[in-house]
């Protein structure tokens, strides 16, 4: 790939980064008030509201939904998509971002969260060196939060890009200050020290390996049938710092229930120098891979409401469509 295609292909695969944001701090602290004390059934009535107005008047979003409804649901065009489709998508969406305000507040017991394939993680935590979790904006991340139930002490910190953490931070001090601390932003001169030291201290470095930033390079992966951009750095990451990689994800299966997967990714830990390449490429195509498999499992989970699979057109950069 020539630098100006990796340049394109980050601009492209960035655009997600230049929507005007729809949600506000104000209004996810008033939602938040309105769950906690509404309950989560009673508050779940607002949120056929919020899935018909993305319906009604988020053209650009449906569209997006449209191009990857065409792709899960294995149907001929994005024109075979229904409204049924496009309301079931939003609406799933609307359910996993308002869950984030009950797991985060630690409401654990108001869900059924089916672990599967535990003993992957409990096997790479066995000898005390951490290990990264690699997901996608696919179901919930918020559901690992879970896990500490079964583990106490296990520390869980999501690794992203300071623009990313100030969002996420403002938004998660909107619904649980405490929830603030298990953010690590990346881009500072510290960054990969309090990496290196979570990980150390047998803990849980998580990150979302599906968008790209726009001065990041990418790499084009088949996904869903179709080329798309996916960022290196996470796998770069986690080669450079030699340790374990499962893919993770925690699928909304509607009403209360969550089915948290864990898969074999990549084993960094004893990678020779020289392989860390090949090694690099070849978990980046396993993720690909990993998240086809679960968007036809749970098509109604992937959250980015974008153009992923868009060819890339040097000099140009779109706006964006996204709405998380």
């Amino acid at each position: 790939m020539t630098a100006a295609h990796k340049t394109a292909s980050a601009a492209s695969s960035a655009e997600w980064k230049q929507i005007p944001e729809r949600s506000s701090v104000f209004w996810l602290r008033l939602m938040t008030w309105i769950s906690l004390r509404l309950g989560r059934s009673a508050s779940r009535f607002f949120l056929y509201g919020i899935a018909a107005y993305f319906l009604a008047f988020a053209p650009a979003a449906r569209r997006m939904s449209r191009q990857y409804l065409r792709r899960a649901l294995k149907l001929p065009s994005p024109a075979a998509v229904g409204w049924r489709h496009l309301f079931r998508h939003f609406l799933s969406f609307a359910s996993v971002i308002h869950d984030r305000i009950y797991l985060l507040n630690n409401r654990f017991e108001l869900f059924d969260i089916r672990i599967h394939n535990q003993a992957l993680i409990d096997e790479a935590l066995a000898d005390g060196q951490g290990l990264f979790l690699i997901g996608a904006h696919l179901g919930s991340f918020e559901v690992l939060r879970a896990l500490g139930r079964q583990r106490p002490g296990l520390r869980v910190a999501m690794a992203m890009y300071e623009d990313n953490a100030r969002k996420i931070n403002a938004a998660l001090g909107a619904i649980n200050p405490n929830a603030q601390q298990d953010i690590i932003a990346l881009g500072h001169l510290d960054s990969m020290l309090r990496v290196h030291e979570l990980l150390d201290q047998g803990g849980v470095v998580g990150m979302l390996a599906d968008r790209s930033l726009g001065n990041d390079d990418t790499h084009m992966i088949d996904f869903l049938g179709d080329a798309a951009a996916l960022p290196p750095g996470p796998f770069r990451m986690a080669a450079l710092l030699k340790r374990p990689v499962l893919f993770m994800t925690g699928l909304y299966r509607g009403g209360n229930r969550y089915d948290i997967h864990f898969e074999t990714l990549a084993d960094f830990s004893a990678l020779p120098p020289r392989g860390r390449t090949l090694a690099v490429q070849a978990a980046m195509t396993r993720y690909a891979g990993l998240m086809a498999q679960y968007c036809y499992s749970a098509p109604y989970n992937w959250f980015n409401f974008f153009d992923f699979w868009r060819a890339p057109v040097p000099g140009q950069s779109k706006p964006s469509t996204d709405i998380t």
